[in-house]
């Protein structure tokens, strides 16, 4: 009774630590021997299941192409960016967790800016391949800054959110608001939307004086992509008044 409980003792700590220092002879003992083997066999497995996820990813990459945006200014990578006529986000956080990936074939890319003219290319997306897409905007003809303004902020979630000031976009949530951001626009009445694909539209409206300071504050409601208006899914391309950053 004593040989088998020390056998016992011996084995199950010799089963999980693998030690050279305590070989017999050169050789593992046949416990020892077992378990490295199936330890081996469950690392092989593993490395199997490792390379078949690698090549999973693969083979989604080689379906899929990827389309990346550079601005030169910070005009363009703080614009508005639309795909076949979705709004997808402003320029410069197109990338990581937030990269465009496409189904092969023919894109139109918007990209806009309140004041500026659309940046309208069409791109042929291949399997597999990255497409890099350089934005250059000029400023509208016909944009106005008004003389007299009133300042509107916004503190609203999530900051990516787009903006649009009576119909037109003027750019996203974080361009006006923090510190040291603000929305210059002319005094009276204005309607003012945040739309974000997923997420409830948020519409108000706001009535300020000559030199009055106002502030939007809240938070979009998760929703459907169904329920977003065609303001995020089809700019307006009429021309559009330009709002003064502060």
């Amino acid at each position: 009774m004593r040989m088998q409980l020390s056998l016992v003792w011996e084995m199950r700590p010799q089963a999980m630590i693998f030690r050279p220092e305590s070989l017999e002879g050169g050789t593992w003992p046949a416990g020892k021997q077992i378990s490295r083997g199936r330890a081996a066999c469950g690392i092989f497995v593993l490395l199997l299941l490792m390379l078949g996820s690698a090549k999973t990813v693969a083979a989604q990459n080689d379906v899929m192409g990827e389309l990346q945006f550079e601005g030169k200014t910070k005009v363009e990578r703080d614009s508005g960016v639309w795909i076949d006529g979705n709004y997808v986000g402003y320029l410069k956080e197109l990338n990581g967790s937030k990269k465009i990936m496409l189904l092969p074939g023919e894109h139109q890319v918007i990209v806009r800016q309140s004041g500026y003219v659309d940046f309208v290319q069409k791109v042929v997306v291949e399997p597999g391949e990255k497409r890099l897409v350089v934005v250059s905007l000029h400023l509208a003809p016909s944009a106005t800054v008004p003389e007299v303004t009133a300042t509107l902020k916004l503190k609203i979630k999530p900051e990516r959110a787009a903006v649009f000031l009576d119909g037109k976009f003027v750019g996203h949530v974080g361009d006006f608001g923090g510190a040291f951001k603000s929305m210059k626009i002319s005094p009276g009445k204005h309607r003012v939307r945040v739309e974000l694909p997923a997420y409830q539209t948020f519409e108000t409206e706001v009535n300020l004086l000559a030199n009055q300071e106002s502030e939007i504050k809240t938070q979009l409601v998760k929703g459907s992509i169904e329920q977003n208006t065609p303001l995020i899914k089809k700019p307006d391309d009429k021309p559009q008044q330009k709002p003064q950053q502060k």
